[in-house]
């Protein structure tokens, strides 16, 4: 059981990194060319679709996974594998409080500026740089949670 948690675990954070760095290198740079109200309009319909289902199993297994695989005991674990494991954990969970505190916020001011029938440009630039950082930090903890998590597995 504590190596399939934590093939579990290393499967959902690659899965997770893999998206968020799809997201900064192809999808935000690409969104960055279009007009305000084009720009505004695809991102709220993103936020609406991406919450499916499949997506949150990822999304909660990125951090409920390292959690099982760090608090079922392991015969044979090393210290190192347990520390790397919980290092793991930490950046999922940072990544999960950077997404919740930070673009899901913003992501819900831009679905209320529609229903306010706000300006566009407005409604961008009170977005997109914010987004964006918010974006950059959790990518990084994502793919280092991913990255320890693999080392844990292969040590």
């Amino acid at each position: 059981m504590p190596s399939l948690l934590l093939a579990l675990a290393v499967g959902c954070a690659g899965l997770y990194a893999g998206f968020m760095l799809i997201f900064a290198t192809g999808v935000m740079p690409a969104l960055a060319r279009l007009a305000d109200a084009e720009f505004v309009t695809v991102m709220r319909r993103i936020n609406e679709y991406v919450p499916r289902p499949l997506f949150l199993a990822v999304f909660l297994g990125a951090v409920a996974f390292p959690l099982a695989a760090f608090l079922v005991p392991a015969e044979g674990r090393t210290d190192i594998q347990k520390w790397l494991v919980l290092a793991g954990l930490v950046c999922a969970a940072l990544n999960h409080a950077v997404t919740l505190g930070g673009n899901v916020p913003l992501n819900t001011a831009l679905a209320a500026s529609e229903a306010a029938g706000g300006d566009p440009a407005a409604a961008r630039a009170g977005f997109e740089r914010r987004w964006n950082t918010f974006h950059r930090v959790r990518t990084a903890l994502i793919t280092l949670a991913s990255g320890l998590l693999t080392a844990a597995a292969v040590l």
